[in-house]
């Protein structure tokens, strides 16, 4: 069994290997193979990539998203993060509007789409019954984003998807700080001596749940992509 933990990688391509095998969460391993066995009625014709997931985007990238898990229609069938599902193309929509990527669209991995400055990744690796994992299995995947963040080596501003998104992310970001409150369109500044980046953008998750209601809008979400650009395009101590 390949744990989080159990290896430090030199790079974000054999971190993906270790990903793909990885077999820690048996919960969540079979309902990802039990979802790309049985698919979606429009799907059926489709193979399901049934593994865990990986991040996705620019290596060198200096923006970092963090989301929860993949979807289970989604990324666990596409095998690449927001990828096939509504979520997505929320996401994907605002990184293109902002600059960050080269199309709008997110279909497959054969689809073109590449991200310029900007990295996508999440908190659980494997897809989550209702959208929910358990606690172990967000503390066995943090081995895997923490690795992440350190071979992120350009990374200036992260985006927190939701509060498990924070949650997950701020220990490894600021360990022994406390955890700020969460709240759409928050800009926190990291502790100066962070080795991770500058700025933590805090924004709703694009889930059906958030869209549908509108509790999340399209220009609200556009409005964080649009302060990580110009925090990243402003001299330190300029963003309020």
């Amino acid at each position: 069994m390949i744990r989080s933990t159990d290896n430090t990688f030199s790079t974000l391509s054999s971190l993906a290997g270790s990903i793909h095998s990885c077999q820690q969460c048996p919960r969540l391993r079979d309902h990802c193979l039990n979802i790309a066995r049985i698919k979606k009625r429009s799907h059926l014709t489709e193979h399901y990539w049934g593994k865990p997931i990986s991040g996705f985007g620019d290596p060198s990238a200096r923006l970092i998203i963090v989301g929860l898990a993949p979807a289970a229609h989604g990324a666990n069938r596409t095998g690449r993060i927001f990828t096939g599902d509504r979520s997505g193309e929320w996401l994907y929509r605002a990184l293109h509007r902002a600059g960050f990527a080269n199309q709008s669209t997110s279909i497959n991995r054969e689809d073109g789409l590449a991200l310029n400055d900007a990295y996508v990744t999440c908190i659980v690796k494997c897809a989550p019954p209702e959208n929910k994992p358990l606690p172990d299995e967000q503390k066995n995947c943090s081995g895997f984003l923490a690795q992440e963040i350190k071979l992120l080596k350009q990374a200036k501003v992260w985006i927190a998807l939701g509060q498990i998104g924070l949650n997950g992310l701020w220990p490894l970001l600021q360990p022994g700080k406390p955890r700020p409150p969460f709240g759409h369109g928050t800009v926190i500044q990291l502790d100066s001596t962070s080795r991770s980046g500058n700025w933590l953008l805090l924004s709703y998750h694009p889930s059906q749940q958030n869209t549908f209601t509108k509790r999340l809008t399209e220009p609200m979400f556009d409005s964080v992509f649009a302060m990580a650009r110009k925090t990243l395009t402003s001299r330190p101590g300029t963003i309020s």
